[in-house]
């Protein structure tokens, strides 16, 4: 018997129209890994929640949710916390407690576990994790990636039977993102634990997933195995641009035959299906000027008298309209860099130029008018007001000036908003600003693709109005995609740059799915643009008869 049965469940919000989820149904056994995806806004996040008593939203609930058969409300309540366990996008959000070993003690606790039972339990879940080293530490010293780690592990220690997830790698360096999913593989393996996870980041989790969910509007429109899915939606370029690159590239390619799915699948199809006798395509010249928006020159910061250096002697250009992506794993200083460079921080050491001018020469806020805006990785601490509406009316934005469309979104909330929803919305406040140097950090957080595309538009129109463009970022598809430089931060500092085919094809880990397929067989190949025209170039390889 299935382990999870969902039946026809429709839930609607308060005061809305329409319903957050329609008609939705899928069953998954015991031990499986399911994938949901969908665009920003179509329900993911809402039927997760449904999936968890304690977790679900108020509103009109119609049809079932059975867990082993009994509907989540017959539960009894140690079952219900236990049984079910659930992972949210913003670890921060879950974390109770002020030390590691604390965190990982308190679901037990509240359930009533006897000490012993207690400190074995977590023994155990410490030494599988590989956690032992920071046992003792305050939660706040984690990075992002070891904060999720945490999270995973407080509920695991529970021994629940499901895994819900949602989104739980948006926040997570590429390198932190595929380990945790590959710790995701091996629960289900080692314990037939079945899991069921909300992404946009499709690359790594669609090809160990047993079934591939995908909602639009609301409703479920697919749920089977991946390959199968895939080949379904090839007339869907809006969906289809989620899925891995080697599913993207078969399908642009009119490929025959299965849809491969990993890497290695997708280069198989390459080798076997086109020649390589031209092997890379004529690089473009950087096109920014040489005048210099933002200079960092020996800057040092820390954040007490005793903490180590954050900030370690990084000095780098940023040209006038350039898109300037930075890249590297969690705690590394990024964001940190972004803040000192926006005055938010001040260094101890060094100086910082904005157009020429020392940052610290811009007097009565004069650095903030239409010269420097910066949106932060936590975008909720944008909002002010108690509507959509409200918020873009206060900043004086123009709906019509947005290459997205906010519109729906104008009564509600901005809490009530997904992830996504909440990105653009901020974004949308700050290009109100109208900056000259815009400093974007995370901006594609919680986006899926199709939306992420909108977001490469506005950048690259801001860069055509002659605006200047830095990024942190984790998705090293979109800054292939849309830079003109792309740097590596380590140690608190710059540690290589380079325009981004050149960057990428360095990398090992820090690189494209493209990028991986294709070396060795073609040159400097690193988005799916590049491989499909070096492909169309070489031509098909000639088949032997069968």
């Amino acid at each position: 018997m299935e382990i999870l049965a969902v039946r026809d469940l429709t839930f609607t919000y308060p005061q809305c129209s329409s319903p957050a989820v329609k008609n939705v149904s899928f069953e998954l056994q015991r031990g499986e890994l399911a994938v949901l995806c969908g665009a920003t806004g179509s329900g993911k996040s809402t039927l997760l929640r449904l999936l968890k008593r304690e977790l679900a939203p108020l509103g009109d609930k119609q049809g079932s949710v059975l867990f082993n058969g009994k509907e989540l409300s017959e539960l009894d309540s140690i079952t219900s916390a236990s049984a079910i366990g659930f992972v949210m996008q913003r670890p921060e959000q879950q974390i109770v407690t002020d030390k590691v070993w604390h965190e990982l003690a308190f679901g037990l606790e509240n359930l009533g576990t006897p000490p012993h039972e207690i400190s074995r339990r977590i023994a155990e879940m410490a030494s599988y994790f590989g956690i032992g080293s920071w046992y003792d530490r305050d939660v706040s010293e984690l990075s992002g990636g070891q904060k999720q780690l945490l999270n995973l592990a407080s509920i695991l220690v529970m021994q629940p039977e499901i895994l819900i997830l949602d989104e739980p790698t948006a926040q997570l360096d590429p390198i932190a993102a595929a380990d945790f999913i590959a710790t995701l593989k091996r629960l289900c393996c080692d314990f037939s634990i079945t899991i069921i996870i909300a992404e946009h980041r499709l690359e790594d989790v669609v090809p160990i997933c047993d079934k591939l969910l995908v909602m639009e509007n609301g409703s479920l429109i697919a749920a089977d195995e991946p390959r199968s899915v895939i080949s379904e939606l090839k007339s869907r370029p809006d969906i289809l641009c989620g899925m891995p690159a080697a599913s993207r590239l078969h399908a642009k390619l009119s490929g025959s035959g299965s849809c491969p799915l990993t890497v290695r699948e997708g280069r198989s199809f390459i080798e076997s299906s086109y020649r390589n006798t031209t092997r890379g395509l004529p690089q473009a010249a950087r096109c920014s000027s040489d005048a210099a928006a933002m200079e960092f020159s020996d800057v040092y910061f820390r954040y007490s008298r005793d903490s180590k250096d954050i900030l370690d002697g990084l000095s780098v250009k940023i040209y006038e309209r350039e898109i300037f992506c930075i890249l590297g794993g969690n705690g590394s200083g990024k964001t940190t860099a972004l803040s000192v460079g926006a005055g938010l921080l001040k260094p101890y050491s060094g100086s910082i130029r904005v157009f020429g001018k020392k940052l610290k020469d811009y007097k009565n806020r004069s650095l903030y008018r239409e010269c420097l805006a910066m949106l932060p990785q936590d975008v909720q601490t944008v909002f002010l007001r108690n509507t959509v509406r409200e918020e873009l009316d206060e900043c004086g934005a123009v709906l019509s000036d947005l290459p997205y469309d906010l519109s729906p979104l104008l009564d509600k909330h901005p809490y009530d908003l997904s992830g996504g929803q909440q990105q653009l919305t901020a974004l949308a406040k700050v290009l109100a600003a109208k900056p000259k140097l815009l400093l974007l950090d995370e901006p594609t957080k919680g986006l899926d693709a199709a939306a992420k595309q909108g977001i490469i538009s506005v950048i690259r129109s801001l860069k055509e109005r002659g605006v200047t463009v830095a990024i942190v970022t984790h998705d090293v598809e979109f800054a292939a995609v849309c830079a003109d430089r792309c740097a590596m931060f380590f140690g608190g500092r710059i540690v290589s740059d380079g325009v981004p085919n050149e960057f990428f094809s360095r990398n090992s880990f820090y690189t494209t799915a493209v990028s991986r397929m294709t070396r060795g067989h073609f040159d400097n190949a690193v988005t799916l643009s590049d491989a499909a025209e070096l492909c169309r170039i070489n031509g098909r390889k000639e088949q032997p008869c069968s």
